[in-house]
């Protein structure tokens, strides 16, 4: 055994000891852990341990103020591995430093819920390419400087995964893997405290399987089945795929529906404790094996609730969150012109521990669910349930005076909940301007468009941008035309990347190049010394509703945001922010007085 894995193991052993004896009471499984562990370690790359050596000498990496990210399906922007190892100069031209890539593991066909389905964690979806294809990815990303992050499903696998295929051919020891139930007496009993996911195309959490003659447990769809993580098996292998998958170069992992993984009666099977000893293992069986891997949470849950997933100082388990109430107050604020759910969202942040970090974004695969603060709108006077009509309506543009254009997903009349779906530049107003040939509606559009990435890669943590929404991707109605794909409205903004447009963000007056330009001038904002890793972030009262002010502070440099998410001029005034600020360009801005213009995102610095 290696020196660096010996040292570093010696640092967790006792740790991991513990929790795996106190959740397993199976000495056994902890040595097939070790065993697994060893392997793994033995197995990684001179390059790969080169990584891990850089990384563990600079282990903030990922919060650099030039952290820069982008999000797409491998398929719909180059068709395949090969293909996209090829559009690397494209990436390379954004300075990405981070690239997440939907999920490409073996699936069903063609119902695997975006390939959030898996058959098998270990190996490439043969559509896509081979396990060779993306560890040849993996190093030329590397050495463009490129992470490559990829999801892992740690809920549940595919009905066709070969444990479940054992398990339907009566293998007791697959069956273990899975929360199967010979009648409903305990089905029934999870059902009335467990909610339930997607209550109109899903409903209940429970399917029965004619070929076991029992109900197994599908917290999301039928033909995606939880796995029991009760059962230590379940743990180490999960855990060998993913120490496989970096082996192969993956240096970010999303642990998808990571809240949900541990069942127990008589609790929303939700955020339970146990979810955190299982997270809390799996970061340092990394950081023994591979400690250039960091994990990334999704976790859709209200502020309150984030900072557990970090673990603690002391005690860490993911490197970052998904920062999905921000994305949603985001829109929200753009379309009701108010800022005051949005300021009192990232108020709530901000008093979260240092340890926390936050990658942001507008959009991504997944609809915008109106999630918002029910008890701060109750307190600014908002009715929660109108609230979440307008918006969604709004969105999808069946609103007077609406100026966006997408559609509603999971729509809910009994409840009168929904969700929001469409490409960034289409929710601005871009496609219904171009609709009309209006082009004083498409400059609106555009500042929305551009506002909003500001304000998102202004904040706490780093950016994420949707691939297309470099070149105002519009929204891709063809999917309706598509049996397999017409079902799921979230179809609208998983479209083709547009590469006839792309080929127009380098001509200037082009609506490619101001969204291009746009981009760039992010890149430039974030390379400010207040961008660094230990730089205070807040939120300031503007005196206006409609303007979020954000300050970012680092020893004597203060760089203040102001953001005018109306589309009249603004006046706004920050007191206790005295003294003469100025412009990128050098046009001097005093903050007790200051007049922005329609949605203009305004920076000014102290220095």
């Amino acid at each position: 055994m290696a020196q660096e894995f010996s040292t570093r193991f010696a640092r967790h052993k006792d740790e991991l000891e513990w929790l795996f004896m106190e959740l397993y009471h199976n000495r056994e499984g902890l040595e097939v852990l070790e065993r697994e562990m060893a392997e793994a370690y033995n197995a990684r790359s001179a390059e790969l341990k080169a990584l891990d050596k850089a990384r563990s000498a600079d282990p903030e990496w990922y919060k650099q103020g030039n952290m820069f990210g982008m999000t797409m399906y491998t398929d719909l922007f180059a068709g395949n591995l090969k293909e996209l190892a090829k559009k690397l100069p494209y990436l390379k031209e954004q300075k990405l430093t981070y690239l997440h890539l939907m999920p490409l593991l073996q699936m069903p066909h063609p119902h695997n819920d975006g390939g959030y389905a898996v058959e098998d964690f270990d190996t490439v979806d043969p559509a896509l390419g081979t396990n060779k294809d993306l560890e040849n990815l993996t190093r030329e990303l590397r050495k463009a400087g490129i992470s490559l992050c990829l999801d892992f499903v740690m809920n549940h696998t595919a009905s066709t995964h070969r444990w479940a295929m054992a398990a339907k051919a009566g293998d007791p020891w697959f069956q273990a893997y899975y929360h199967l139930y010979e009648d409903r007496t305990i089905p029934d009993q999870y059902e009335q405290t467990v909610p339930q996911v997607f209550p109109n195309t899903a409903p209940g959490n429970f399917t029965w399987c004619e070929e076991m003659h029992k109900w197994v447990l599908t917290t999301f769809h039928d033909y995606q089945w939880d796995l029991n993580y009760a059962n230590p098996a379940v743990f180490v292998d999960m855990t060998k795929s993913i120490l496989h998958l970096a082996n192969l170069g993956v240096e970010v992992f999303r642990i998808d529906a990571v809240p949900y993984i541990w069942k127990q009666l008589g609790t929303t099977c939700r955020n339970l404790p146990q979810v955190h000893t299982i997270v809390r293992m799996l970061r340092m069986v990394l950081e023994c094996v591979c400690p250039a891997v960091i994990l990334k949470g999704e976790v859709v849950m209200a502020p309150k609730e984030l900072a557990a997933y970090f673990g603690t100082p002391e005690k860490p388990e993911c490197h970052m969150l998904y920062n999905v109430s921000t994305m949603v107050n985001l829109w929200g604020a753009l379309a009701s012109r108010d800022t005051r759910l949005l300021k009192a969202q990232l108020d709530a942040l901000h008093a979260l521990p240092d340890n926390c970090w936050f990658v942001n974004y507008l959009r991504c695969h997944d609809d915008i669910g109106w999630g918002l603060d029910e008890a701060v709108e109750k307190r600014l006077g908002i009715d929660p349930q109108k609230h979440k009509e307008y918006l969604y309506h709004f969105y999808e543009g069946n609103f007077p005076g609406s100026w966006a254009k997408g559609e509603l997903y999971n729509y809910d009349p009994a409840t009168g909940d929904a969700r929001s779906c469409g490409t960034t530049a289409s929710l601005c107003g871009v496609e219904q301007a171009l609709e009309k040939n209006d082009k004083t509606a498409l400059d609106y559009a555009v500042k929305r468009d551009l506002l909003l990435h500001t304000a998102m890669a202004f904040l706490q943590g780093f950016p994420m941008l949707n691939c297309g929404d470099e070149i105002a991707q519009l929204n891709g109605w063809d999917y309706k035309n598509d049996p397999d794909r017409v079902e799921d409205s979230r179809n609208l903004h998983r479209s083709k990347f547009n590469w006839e447009d792309a080929k127009r963000r380098t001509r200037k007056d082009t609506l490619q190049n101001q969204l291009w330009q746009g981009m760039e001038q992010l890149r430039q904002m974030r390379a400010d010394p207040c961008f660094a890793p230990d730089a205070w972030v807040t939120t300031w009262d503007s005196h206006n509703p409609g303007v979020l002010a954000l300050v970012r502070k680092r020893g004597e440099e203060t760089l203040v945001g102001l953001f005018n998410f109306t589309e009249y001029p603004a006046g706004a005034s920050l007191d206790a922010l005295g003294g003469e600020y100025h412009t990128p360009e050098g046009t001097s801005v005093w903050l007790a007085d200051v007049e922005l213009e329609p949605y203009q995102a305004l920076l000014v610095k102290n220095k």
